[in-house]
Formats: structure tokens, C-alpha cells, sequence
């Protein structure tokens, strides 16, 4: 697989590997990082098909609230800090169910505007309620890592295009 997305700087390109992306975020959220990456992978050809979009002028809003993405944007784009990363619970669509239902990015780059989401298969239903537990236990913690480390490798093991549909109604 590809693994890597490349965006334009003021010096020039920029390459971001998962290793990449995981080294900024750290250890917690690998799922979250390899679904930002497998995002962009989607997205950015879309966005800018002549090159590569410029990092700085790239918008991504979100149903999705985790760590591991946030992160993922904010070092590829610096989205975050330049405040063009927007979490919003009205972009969730509660009809494709718990698993996939917050999975939906919107990256907008100038004219252009491409919205992502999740196919089936790529967040299990244990998962999804582990990561809605509060207070969990050593076990439950124990076995979210796993599931987290689990989903990543699913992910990057697969085709940007098979794990994301583009939303021609986004």
C-alpha cells in the first residue's frame, strides 16, 4: 500500500509516512492516525489532481473527535493550529450506524471540496463500545489497545479507495 501522502510547502513537497504521522501522535491512537492517513490518500488527489495542494490552505471538518487523527491533520496540514480543523457532530450520519457514523471528513481546498466516508467493515462494533466506556478497566483498556493496533494494520493494508467512499452528496 501507499501509506504516504505528499503536500506542498512554501519550500517545496513534503512527505508523510504512518511512521511519520504515528512519531508526532505517539503510541494511544494508531487506528485514528492510519484512518487520517488513509483520508488524505483519498482526498488530496481530488482536491489539487495538477500537483499537490499546499498544506496551509487545507480545510478538514469532521464528525470524528479522535486524538489520533486530529494529530495526523494537524501535523500534515497544520490544520489545528491554523485553525482549519473543525470537529462538528452535525456532519454525523446516524443512519449508517455507531461504527461508521462519525467516520466522515470534508477536506475543502479552494474551489474544491471532497467529503470522505467510511466503508463497512473497518471499525467493529467492539471496538465502538469500548472506546464509549467511561471508566474502563485495566481488561477493557487492554483490549481497545489491541483492537486499536488491529484496526491500523487493517487499514494500512488496504486501498485508500476501498476503505473510503467519496460523497458526491457532501
Amino acid at each position: 500500500m501507499i501509506n504516504t501522502i505528499e503536500v506542498a510547502d512554501q519550500a517545496g513537497a513534503l512527505a508523510y509516512t504512518f511512521e511519520d504521522l504515528m512519531r508526532y501522535h505517539g503510541a494511544d491512537s494508531p487506528g485514528g492516525v492510519a484512518h487520517a492517513l488513509k483520508v488524505m490518500e483519498r482526498a488530496l488527489p481530488l482536491l489539487e489532481p495538477d500537483g499537490l495542494a499546499q498544506r496551509r490552505e487545507i480545510e478538514v471538518h469532521t464528525a470524528f473527535a479522535g486524538p489520533g487523527a486530529r494529530d495526523a491533520f494537524e501535523m500534515a496540514m497544520r490544520a489545528v493550529t491554523d485553525g482549519r480543523y473543525v470537529v462538528d457532530d452535525a456532519l454525523a450520519r446516524p443512519e449508517l450506524g455507531s461504527t461508521r457514523e462519525r467516520f466522515i471528513f470534508r477536506l475543502d481546498y479552494r474551489a474544491r471540496s471532497v467529503t470522505v466516508v467510511l466503508r463497512e467493515g473497518y471499525v467493529g462494533d467492539e471496538f465502538i463500545a469500548l472506546a464509549r466506556t467511561e471508566n474502563r478497566s485495566e481488561q477493557e483498556e487492554n483490549r481497545l489497545t489491541v483492537l486499536k493496533g488491529e484496526m491500523a494494520k487493517l487499514l494500512l493494508a488496504t486501498p485508500a479507495a476501498d476503505v473510503y467512499d467519496v460523497d458526491d452528496a457532501g
